[in-house]
C-alpha cells in the first residue's frame, strides 16, 4: 500500500509535529497542565504568554511535540481505540472523556461497559500501570546460571485515563479525537437516510471553544463526506484566525474481534488536507500509530476521500452479504444448497470468499446507517439512481430477516398460540455483547404479532439483566416482558431456556451453539506457538515490544488450564481498582453471574451445548431454525430434530 502524501523522516525517540523535526524524546507528561513547548530558553524568550492567540497559533504550531491525546467519546470505538493507542505508545498520555458518569465510571473499574475479546487485558496494562516482571529469553535454554537467559521488563506507570471533565482535557491535548455516535436521523429533514450529527456538533462546538491553538482535530466517528468542511467552519466561527488541522482517521473495527482489528489493522486510514499544514498533522498522527503498525499499512489520502472510503467499505461488505441472501432464498425454492454455492464462487479470486455466508442478514450499528447515509449523499447530489441501487441492500437486509420469522410461523401450522419458542443469540454477532440493530430484536417483533406463550431469549455474551432492560426500553408501547404481562423471559441458561421449547432459531453464531462433529487432528486449528525468542531480540538486543509481550501473554495462558486463575502468568498486573460496597455492578454479577458487559470470562474454553439433552426435554416435534449456518443437518436428524436452514 501507498501513500499520496510523502512521510516526513521521523527521528528515533521522537513524535513530528510542526516545520522543524524533534529528537525530544516524548516522555510522559502525567501534569494536568498543557504539554510543553520544546525548549524553556526558546520559550522564554518570545515570552508566549504575552502574545496575541494567532501569534501563539503559530509559534505551537512550529514547536509543539504530541505528549497529550483525548478522545471525546467512550463508546464502542473511542475505549478500545483509545486503549490501543495508550498501551503502544507509554509515552503517552492518553485521556478519554464523556459526559456519561456511569460509563465512565465503570471504565474506571473491573466492570468495563463493554465485552471485546481482549480488551480487559489492555486496559489493565494501560489504565493501572504494570509491575516489573521476568520471563525466559529462549524457552529451549534452561540454563539459570546465566543472566542473560532471562529478560527484565521495567514497571510501567498509568498513561490512559477516564474523565467526564471534558473542557478541560480538551484544552491540555495535543490531538482530540471526536468519537461520538452518528446515528440515522429519526425525524426531521432526511429522516431515516441522513446521519443525526447532534453529537458531533455539540462536540466540534466544544473543540472550538476550549482547544489550544494548533490542536489536531481528528474525526473517529463515521460522518457524512465533507464533514471537515462542517468542523473547519465551526472553528472560523468561533476562533477566526486561529490555526487547526483537521484530520479523518475512520476506524474499520468488527465487533468481535475490534481489539484484533486495532492490534493488526489490515490498514490505517489518514486523511488530511492536501497543504503542507495537513501534511504535518498527517505525519503527526501516524507516528502514533507507527508504534506498532508497519508504515507500509498506513495511507494517507486527501480528507474528503477518507470520510467516503468508510462508508463505501461497509456498504460493499453489507452489499455482498445481501447478494448472497438473495440467491438463498432461490436455493430453498429450487433445491439448490447456497453454502455449496458460496464455495463454489468463493474460489474465483476475482470474488473471494469473504461474507458469504447466508443466514438472516446484517446488524449492527454500521452497515445500515453507513448504506443510508451513503443513499442520502447520491441523493442529494442528485444521484437518484446510485441511491435507489444502495438502498436495495438494506431492503434486501429486511425482506431476508423477516422472510425467517415468517418461515417459522409457517412450520408451525401458522399460529404461534400456546407455544414457546427460543432464540439462541440476541448479540447481532457472535463473542460481543453488542446489541444495536440486532436482526433477533426485529424477529421478536414479528412473533410476539402471533401471540406465543413465551419467547425465550439466552445469549452467552449478554447479561440477562441489561437485555431485560433494553427490551422493556425498545418495546415500551407494549407489554413485552413476562414481569409485564407479556410473554418475554430472559435465561442465563440455555438448557432452562429450551425447556419445553417448540421451536429453536438461532439467531447469533456463537461457537457454544455448533454441533458439527470433533474436527480430526490434521483439521483442528494450529496451538498458539511460543512467540520467543522475539524476532527482534534474536537479530540484536532490544526490549520486546508490547504487542510481543502479549503475545506471550497468551500463549501462556492456554498452556495449562487452571493454572493461572487471576489470568496473569506474568504476574505483570497491578490490582484493579477498588468498587465502592454499593457497587451496581458487583450487584450484577452477584445476582446474574454475569459482568455488566456480559460474559467477559474469555479465556476459559467454550463448552458447547449438549444437544441431546436440549432434546430430551423439548416437545415434540423438535423444530430448529438455524438463521446463521452453523448447524450440520444430518448430525441434528439423529436426534429427530426437523431442521431448517437458510437456503437448503
Amino acid at each position: 500500500m501507498g501513500s499520496i502524501h510523502p512521510p516526513l523522516v521521523v527521528p528515533e525517540g521522537g513524535v513530528v509535529f510542526g516545520d522543524n523535526a524533534s529528537t525530544a524524546p516524548t516522555t510522559p507528561d502525567v501534569s494536568t497542565s498543557p504539554s510543553p513547548l520544546l525548549g524553556p530558553d526558546f520559550k522564554a524568550d518570545i515570552g508566549r504568554s504575552c502574545l496575541p492567540e494567532i501569534v501563539r497559533s503559530v509559534i505551537e504550531d512550529i514547536t509543539r511535540p504530541i505528549h497529550n491525546v483525548c478522545c471525546v467519546g467512550a463508546g464502542y470505538v473511542g475505549g478500545p481505540t483509545a486503549a490501543v493507542m495508550a498501551y503502544q505508545n507509554p509515552q503517552l498520555r492518553v485521556t478519554v472523556v464523556d459526559k456519561n458518569e456511569q460509563r465512565i465510571r465503570r471504565w474506571n473499574s473491573k466492570h468495563l461497559p463493554i465485552y471485546e475479546p481482549g480488551l480487559g487485558d489492555i486496559v489493565r496494562i494501560a489504565r493501572d500501570g504494570s509491575n516489573r516482571f521476568f520471563f525466559r529469553s529462549d524457552p529451549d535454554n534452561v540454563d539459570y546460571l546465566y543472566h542473560d537467559t532471562m529478560t527484565s521488563v521495567p514497571a510501567r506507570q498509568p498513561n490512559l485515563f477516564f474523565s467526564t471533565k471534558v473542557a478541560q482535557c480538551i484544552r491540555e491535548a495535543d490531538i482530540v479525537l471526536i468519537s461520538v455516535n452518528t446515528p440515522t436521523k429519526s425525524k426531521g429533514a432526511g429522516a431515516g437516510s441522513a446521519t443525526d450529527m447532534t453529537a458531533f456538533e455539540a462536540v466540534t462546538s466544544e473543540v472550538a471553544q476550549c482547544a489550544r491553538p494548533g490542536t489536531i482535530i481528528v474525526e473517529k466517528s463515521t460522518v457524512p463526506c465533507r464533514t471537515a468542511d462542517f468542523i473547519e467552519r465551526t472553528l472560523a466561527m468561533n476562533r477566526p484566525g486561529v490555526n487547526f488541522d483537521i484530520l479523518s482517521n475512520p476506524e474499520f473495527l468488527a465487533a468481535g474481534t475490534a481489539m484484533k482489528d486495532l492490534m493488526f489493522p489490515d490498514r490505517v486510514l489518514i486523511g488530511s488536507s492536501t497543504t503542507q499544514s495537513g501534511r504535518r498533522a498527517a505525519e503527526a498522527l501516524a507516528s502514533i500509530y507507527a508504534a506498532w503498525v508497519p508504515r507500509s499499512r498506513i495511507i494517507t489520502t486527501n480528507v474528503y476521500s477518507s470520510e467516503l472510503s468508510k462508508l463505501v467499505a461497509n456498504s460493499m461488505l453489507a452489499q455482498r452479504i445481501s447478494s448472497i441472501n438473495s440467491i438463498s432464498a432461490i436455493c430453498e425454492k429450487t433445491g439448490a444448497d447456497v453454502d455449496e454455492i458460496a464455495t463454489s464462487i468463493g474460489c474465483d479470486p476475482r470474488i473471494g470468499d469473504k461474507f458469504l455466508k447466508a443466514g438472516i442478514g446484517f446488524g449492527g450499528s454500521c452497515f445500515k446507517k453507513d448504506i443510508l447515509s451513503l443513499v442520502y449523499l447520491a441523493e442529494s447530489l442528485g444521484l437518484d439512481e446510485v441511491g435507489e441501487y444502495w438502498r436495495q441492500v438494506v431492503k434486501m437486509n429486511e425482506y431476508q430477516r423477516d422472510r425467517f420469522a415468517r418461515r417459522v410461523v409457517k412450520c408451525l401450522n401458522n399460529t404461534l398460540v400456546g407455544k414457546k419458542i427460543t432464540l439462541l443469540g440476541y448479540a447481532f454477532k457472535a463473542n460481543t455483547s453488542d446489541t444495536r440493530e440486532s436482526p433477533a430484536l426485529e424477529i421478536i417483533k414479528t412473533l410476539l404479532e402471533e401471540g406465543p406463550k413465551e419467547i425465550a431469549i439466552f445469549d452467552p455474551c449478554c447479561n440477562p439483566v441489561v437485555v431485560r432492560n433494553e427490551i422493556k426500553e425498545l418495546l415500551r408501547d407494549q407489554p413485552a416482558l413476562k414481569e409485564d404481562g407479556g410473554p418475554i423471559e430472559i435465561y442465563s441458561s440455555a438448557y432452562t431456556a429450551c425447556e419445553n421449547s417448540n421451536a429453536v432459531l438461532i439467531t447469533t453464531e456463537c461457537d457454544e451453539f455448533r454441533n458439527t462433529p470433533e474436527k480430526t487432528p490434521s483439521q483442528k486449528p494450529a496451538k498458539l506457538a511460543d512467540p520467543r525468542p522475539f524476532a527482534q531480540q534474536a537479530a540484536e538486543p532490544k526490549d520486546p515490544t508490547e504487542t510481543e509481550i502479549l503475545s506471550l501473554h497468551k500463549y501462556l495462558l492456554t498452556q495449562s488450564a487452571g493454572a493461572h486463575p487471576d489470568d496473569d502468568p506474568l504476574r505483570r498486573y497491578r490490582p484493579e481498582p477498588a468498587c465502592d460496597d454499593d457497587c451496581p455492578d458487583c450487584g450484577l454479577i452477584k445476582t446474574s453471574g454475569y459482568s455488566t458487559a456480559g460474559n467477559s470470562d474469555e479465556n476459559r474454553p467454550k463448552e458447547k451445548l449438549d444437544w441431546s439433552k436440549i432434546a430430551y426435554h423439548m416437545q415434540k416435534p423438535m423444530w430448529l431454525f438455524d438463521g446463521k449456518g452453523i448447524i450440520d443437518v444430518a448430525e441434528m436428524a439423529k436426534l429427530n430434530f426437523q431442521v431448517k436452514s437458510v437456503g437448503r
